[in-house]
């Protein structure tokens, strides 16, 4: 015992500090697979549950602001949404936030620039969608509403941008 009336075995002061070394040990393995990059930052795609229920199809993306910026276009994979201004453009996504009727990602398109995308789904078939970044060497902020029209048309496939 030691003066406090604590155990030494309880203070790590027996065996040069073994049990405190043990404990030490035993967080920093436990809380190791918290700090690989990409594990909890940016979950795979499946992992935003607002984008599980759209559904892929033809979409009108009707602008809010201004009518020219209206568009239709064939979505086969639904995150091309997340990036309404960089198209096909090859993007790093790192998910801001997730909810299961709401998803707000920001993104890097390394050469065309980056944007942050928040995307709210109000049934499989209709969304909004507000993105602002730098596109072209250019600042952007949109907002569409998203109405699935139907199946896609081979005649109508095009770029998001």
């Amino acid at each position: 015992m030691t003066k406090t009336g604590i155990s030494p075995e309880w203070t790590g002061r027996t065996h040069g500090g073994m049990i405190v070394k043990r404990l030490t040990a035993l967080l920093i393995v436990a809380l190791a697979p918290l700090s690989v990059p990409g594990r909890t930052q940016n979950p795979q795609p499946g992992a935003m549950p607002a984008l599980s229920l759209v559904q892929p199809g033809q979409w009108f993306l009707k602008s809010r602001a201004n009518p020219a910026k209206n568009r239709s276009v064939c979505v086969g994979d639904v995150r091309a949404l997340l990036q309404v201004e960089h198209g096909d453009a090859m993007c790093n996504r790192f998910v801001i936030a997730n909810a299961p009727r709401e998803t707000t990602v920001h993104y890097t398109c390394p050469g065309s620039g980056h944007g942050r995308t928040t995307i709210k789904v109000e049934t499989p078939r209709l969304i909004q969608i507000e993105s602002q970044g730098i596109a072209r060497q250019e600042p952007f902020a949109v907002e569409f509403e998203g109405r699935r029209v139907g199946e896609c048309k081979i005649a109508t496939r095009s770029a998001l941008h």
